[in-house]
């Protein structure tokens, strides 16, 4: 791509993104994103004749002709969401604004790459039948995955290593696909739908049977060099601890996941042992205010690093945050270096596995809004260009 068209690209995408919060005019537009007034006005009719936006109302004016208002039109498009599991393939079409409009559902293991490739890839088949355009699709999975290239460099709860998922399902479907650790579909459902819209600094922290981090720095999702950023879990906090799944020891995940709470609690399930400590149980108590203190000095210790305005605690392991919550305050209070708890939130978020794959798809949507910054990403997903 030369170098007019990759400006008129982030020039476009500038101002999806800003339509993407809400309606807004030419002129407001040429404010927010510090284009020329005609430049915004000659965007827009293409935008609006590709039919990805459209004019809705007029707003009040002071004096003058009062200001056409545009809005993103969502059912311009969609865009298709996976979380892969263990287990399962749960997936969603969604609409531009990440509405969730259809879902399908497989059962398949990560055993084989094969068979889940083709698993992937019918039930985007079958969510694609009758919905036009499809955009993409946004893939997340636990494990180490290098998004610039689509690559799942480390499985969590596989065996699979340096396997380009991405290319292997675009070949399968004929969409552009991203992929990325799941933890990061969580974090793009905060900023579409939950306690982190609008805000720049945010550390979701996901609880289940691992312990898994997203992060957004300065209003960009942080992956790392590698892809790798975010493996909280493993984070030593107890020198010769218990052995962790990773083969280290003292790992906050082989202190504080699923497992481990089981297995100190002998109870079958995660509502089990919360069931037995809501009834009064108080060995079972103990643990979880166990759990709230090791969380609790683990994520000051990522406040000190990071200086977040809002951590989210996320996944399936929150529906015990009655039980743990207390002493995770206190905890984090004590671990916080005085003035950075000042304006710092902590929310809790129960989101289901939809949620996840709901994220997945916000992920591939945030490609499509975000504007190409450089030259070497000239070839990534693009709304305006695959609707032009």
């Amino acid at each position: 791509m030369g170098s007019k068209e990759l400006i008129r690209e982030i020039n476009s995408s500038l101002v999806l993104g800003e339509l993407r919060g809400g309606l807004v005019s030419r002129t407001e537009l040429a404010k927010r994103t510090g284009l020329s007034l005609p430049t915004v006005s000659e965007i827009v009719g293409e935008l609006i004749g590709s039919g990805v936006i459209e004019e809705r109302e007029t707003a009040s004016s002071g004096g003058g002709r009062r200001p056409v208002l545009l809005g993103l039109k969502p059912d311009a498009g969609y865009v298709i969401g996976i979380k892969l599991t263990e287990t399962r393939v749960i997936a969603v079409l969604t609409d531009l604004n990440a509405r969730i409009v259809e879902r399908a559902t497989a059962v398949v293991g990560q055993d084989d790459v094969a068979t889940a490739v083709r698993t992937v890839a019918a039930v985007v088949k079958k969510l694609k039948a009758g919905s036009s355009p499809v955009y993409g699709v946004g893939v997340g999975l636990a494990g180490v995955i290098d998004r610039a290239n689509g690559v799942v460099r480390h499985g969590t709860y596989s065996d699979w290593h340096d396997i380009d998922l991405a290319a292997l399902l675009e070949k399968r479907t004929g969409l552009p696909v991203v992929v990325d650790n799941d933890v990061n579909t969580l974090v793009a459902n905060e900023q579409w739908f939950g306690a982190g819209r609008g805000v720049s600094d945010v550390a979701v922290v996901s609880i289940g049977r691992g312990i898994g981090l997203g992060m957004v720095l300065d209003g960009r999702l942080y992956r790392g060099a590698g892809g790798g950023a975010g493996e909280f879990g493993h984070t030593k906090v107890v020198a010769d601890g218990p052995l962790c799944d990773c083969g280290g020891r003292g790992c906050l995940e082989a202190l504080i996941g699923e497992p481990a709470i089981l297995a100190a609690t002998g109870a079958g399930t995660i509502e089990e042992a919360a069931g037995r400590a809501r009834a009064g149980d108080a060995a079972v108590q103990d643990v979880f205010a166990q759990v709230g203190r090791t969380l609790g000095t683990a994520v000051g210790n990522l406040v000190n690093l990071l200086n977040p305005k809002l951590i989210v605690l996320a996944g399936e392991g929150t529906r015990a945050a009655d039980l743990f919550r207390p002493c995770f305050d206190e905890a984090l209070r004590q671990a916080v270096f005085d003035g950075l708890q000042r304006e710092l939130e902590v929310v809790v978020d129960d989101w289901d596995d939809e949620a996840w794959a709901q994220g997945a798809a916000g992920l591939f949507l945030g490609e499509l809004f975000q504007p190409n910054l450089r030259p070497d990403e000239a070839d990534r997903p693009s709304l305006t260009k695959r609707s032009a």
